[in-house]
């Protein structure tokens, strides 16, 4: 399995520190929650790329653990939307280069407005794709914001 995607050429660019790490793709379940577990990691370490559409933006990035939910009023309050909702699945590929169960923050198509949940300050190194299912990349979250432009919020639903 080739590990040079577009996320892990910008981070190599960057001189950011990573890891690696590939794990066997279920089809069946792609969930967050599912690929913490086969990799062993706790879900909250494990974050999950989520691309909405808001009435201000036409895309916007939220970066949230694998085991919340987003609120989607916080991300449009964050994002200085009025409101926001799901990109739909049969676009993702087309805006963003990636599928979903393989959708990375770092080097979409474009840079969108990006958004990473405020927890992820306290952990020492958090885990999202790496561009492609049975990938995962494993860097500090302060690296993560900075390849990624991104801002911090509040965004899960308590």
């Amino acid at each position: 399995m080739s590990s040079k995607t577009n996320a892990v050429r910008l981070l190599d660019t960057a001189k950011i520190t990573y890891e690696l790490r590939a794990y066997e793709v279920d089809e069946q379940d792609v969930s967050a929650e599912h690929v913490a577990q086969t990799l062993g990691l706790s879900p909250e370490r494990l974050y999950k790329t989520l691309v909405l559409k808001g009435n201000k933006d036409p895309y916007i990035v939220a970066v949230v653990p694998g085991n919340a939910q987003l609120d989607l009023k916080k991300i449009a309050k964050a994002s200085g939307n009025k409101n926001c909702e799901m990109l739909p699945m049969k676009d993702l590929l087309t805006v963003t280069g990636y599928i979903r169960g393989g959708c990375s923050p770092i080097g979409m198509k474009k840079q969108f407005p990006t958004f990473i949940e405020e927890a992820a300050q306290l952990e020492t190194a958090i885990s999202v794709s790496a561009g492609k299912r049975g990938l995962q990349i494993i860097l500090a979250p302060t690296d993560l914001a900075t390849i990624t432009a991104a801002h911090w919020s509040d965004l899960i639903d308590m």
